[in-house]
């Protein structure tokens, strides 16, 4: 029962935590429209017991509008008169005028809801832009329907409105479903501490909720835990993975006084550390927060589709309005200028606007993911045609961020490189170590059999000890060697490598092993497409300045950047773009989430932690950074095909508009409304195909 409470407490801790984001997703969605629509539209309301749920309301409320409208477009279409003289038949229903009145009224009211409520906060804020677009096209192509149902002279636009109530509905959903907010990210980053701790206090262990811990408990850590707090360590010694928080690869010794991250993992020894910082001013909370402000600043961006409706709105409202007042000052009936207005209107709202971007996202989406890209921002993933700087995190990214062994050497003749191996992994197979496990994995790659080990001793920041097969064997490293000056013989084993150990047998250095973060064999290739498209890529890590400059020398990059922390990550994306750079940032940690969200596209690769992959604009699904260059490439593609769509679905008004306006109507050439209808619908099927050819982009 306690772990179920725990559970639900930490999961209430991560609803509060990522419920300010949440107010920022919202104003993501399409085309920037009002967070008021869309609590309406969903009739939930956007926090509280229901927050983080929002947004999936929001997508489940479009599709279900668009479902039903479009089931009630059917009967619309097929009883509309111009659609029937186009397609050549005939119906004879009684009051079919009244039903299809009835049905439109429904698909106005219920499938062109969030529209008009779109339509009223853009009123509101003096800001006219798509809703204010699609809310005035379809009210007035209703209000002129519904007259001519009931006697106005002319003929009604109910099958327009409809398909374009249904058509709007569908590009909406589409996009909204390609918008993925932030505050996955939060939650998974609020998850990584444990739910509870266990405090010391009279010598006796007392479980206590993490969010009750006070600076100044001393809280006990076993082998395995997570550490539920930032710390300084009173008792005991051990290994603590960090990577997922600092970016330093190889599990960090702990030992007394020193300070350890909550949200770290400890490794094979207890720990009893004092509290030091809670809540707040926890290592990983700045880190959260770090995250919030990046995406805050990037949501701000402001979209080429949302500029273009805004003028296609003020040219609409001007024509539309501007058609009616001409023909009333030119003597035509109030029926005739009616029509010339509302064609105008209807066909400044193509639906070819409603899915120009969304279709390109749509097809781009599914294209990618086939192809090892999963894009999650598309603001981001357009603008990777721009990207000039391309910062790289080494581990997980570069490498493959699980340490194997590359050398095993022998100093006595007595003993084999099988032999010394198979010894020492007797030792290390009592250490979960990242050292041992390399060890370990190595020995049974090359089927050894481990032999069983005795008096086993852990030296805290040394290495192993244990009597295996009647031998002595020391596994140490360089600070054993150093503090009892062990002579060794000359050898290569700490040049460009990252970790080095001794095997000792009996006293005598029988020889060495090797350990090395392994580069993926993908890397050099994809460094060297990058070169080749003039950009410019840099090294950025945790890790010590050796390792840093092995790898990117080996790689041929441009440089490096050592002995970074987190926070000095997201500084160096900063320093970059204020000197004008562009910049891409890769990773695979929580550490880099900070720098990834600041990044003017943030790649996270697959492999990485579920923090990096929601806090990044683009993941690398199959953690190939080759695909790095067909990202940008296909970006390029993805952007052309949007342009195109934009320039068909809005440049053809300059032809279409005035002609439906009746500017050349003395010459005997105006657009009917069926014609202007056909117009639309040309101009969907246009925009359609040209999306399709983005399926040829990628290779």
């Amino acid at each position: 029962m306690d772990n179920d409470h725990s559970h639900h407490s930490t999961k209430a801790q991560a609803n509060k935590r990522v419920e300010g984001v949440e107010e920022r997703l919202e104003e993501k969605t399409l085309h920037g429209h009002s967070h008021a629509m869309h609590k309406d539209t969903s009739g939930h309301p956007p926090h509280g017991e229901h927050g983080h749920d929002h947004h999936r309301m929001m997508i489940d409320d479009f599709r279900k509008r668009f479902w039903i409208s479009l089931a009630l477009s059917i009967p619309v279409i097929v009883l509309s008169p111009m659609v029937q003289h186009i397609l050549g038949f005939s119906l004879d229903i009684p009051y079919s005028m009244y039903v299809a009145f009835l049905l439109s009224s429904v698909i106005y009211f219920y499938g062109g809801w969030p529209f008009l409520t779109g339509l009223w906060e853009e009123v509101k804020k003096s800001s006219p832009g798509m809703m204010t677009l699609i809310g005035v096209a379809i009210t007035v192509a209703y209000l002129y329907s519904t007259a001519v149902t009931f006697g106005l002279e002319g003929m009604d636009f109910f099958w327009e409105l409809a398909t374009l109530i249904v058509v709007m509905l569908l590009g909406h959903w589409i996009e909204m479903k390609s918008v993925l907010g932030a505050s996955r990210a939060l939650e998974l980053l609020v998850s990584m501490m444990p739910a509870e701790a266990q405090v010391v206090r009279d010598g006796q262990t007392v479980t206590v909720k993490v969010d009750q811990l006070q600076p100044g408990d001393i809280i006990l850590v076993r082998p395995g835990e997570k550490v539920p707090a930032d710390g300084v360590v009173g008792q005991g010694a051990s290994y603590l993975n960090e990577s997922m928080l600092t970016g330093e690869s190889k599990p960090v010794e702990k030992k007394k006084d020193d300070r350890v991250i909550g949200g770290s993992i400890n490794g094979n020894g207890s720990l009893q550390v004092r509290v030091v910082s809670t809540g707040k001013d926890s290592y990983l909370n700045k880190v959260i927060n770090l995250v919030q402000e990046a995406q805050k600043t990037k949501s701000e961006t402001q979209r080429l589709a949302d500029k273009a409706a805004k003028w296609l709105a003020y040219v609409a409202l001007v024509a539309g309005f501007g058609t009616l007042a001409a023909w009333l000052v030119a003597g035509a009936e109030l029926d005739f200028a009616l029509e010339r207005m509302v064609t105008v209107m209807v066909i400044s709202c193509p639906h070819a606007l409603g899915l120009a971007i969304p279709l390109v996202v749509a097809i781009s989406t599914a294209v990618s993911a086939n192809n090892g890209l999963l894009i999650r921002n598309r603001t981001a993933f357009e603008s990777s045609r721009n990207i000039t700087t391309i910062i790289f995190d080494k581990t997980g990214t570069l490498t493959q961020g699980s340490h194997e062994v590359a050398q095993v050497e022998v100093f006595q003749q007595s003993y084999s490189k099988q032999e010394l191996l198979r010894l020492a992994a007797g030792v290390e197979q009592n250490s979960e170590h990242y050292i041992s496990q390399g060890i370990l994995k190595r020995a049974k790659a090359e089927g050894l059999t481990v032999p069983p080990s005795d008096q086993f001793n852990y030296l805290p920041g040394k290495g192993l000890e244990g009597i295996v097969e009647g031998h002595d064997v020391k596994v140490v490293g360089p600070n054993y060697i150093r503090e009892f000056n062990v002579q060794v013989p000359q050898s290569q084993a700490e040049e460009g490598v990252e970790t080095a150990v001794y095997v000792l047998i009996d006293g005598q250095v029988a020889g060495y092993i090797t350990l090395r973060d392994q580069i993926r064999p993908e890397s050099a290739g994809a460094i060297q497409v990058l070169k080749e498209q003039g950009i410019k890529n840099l090294l950025l890590t945790g890790d010590n300045e050796r390792v840093a400059k092995s790898v990117s020398d080996k790689l041929g990059m441009d440089g490096y950047l050592a002995n970074v922390l987190p926070h000095q990550k997201q500084e160096k994306i900063k320093e970059l773009q204020a000197q004008g750079e562009f910049v891409a940032m890769t990773g695979d940690g929580v550490n880099d989430a900070p720098a990834l969200a600041q990044a003017d596209v943030g790649i996270a690769v697959g492999s990485g932690t579920d923090v990096a992959a929601e806090t990044a604009d683009i993941i690398l699904v199959n953690s190939n950074p080759q695909d790095i260059a067909s990202l940008i490439l296909f970006g390029k593609a993805t952007y052309r095909k949007m342009i195109q769509n934009l320039i068909w679905a809005t440049g053809y008004n300059i032809i279409a508009l005035p002609l439906a306006a009746g500017v050349l109507y003395n010459q005997g050439i105006m657009i009917s409304p069926a014609v202007g209808a056909a117009l639309m619908s040309l101009s969907t099927v246009i925009v359609a195909i040209n999306a399709q050819l983005l399926k040829r982009q990628i290779k």
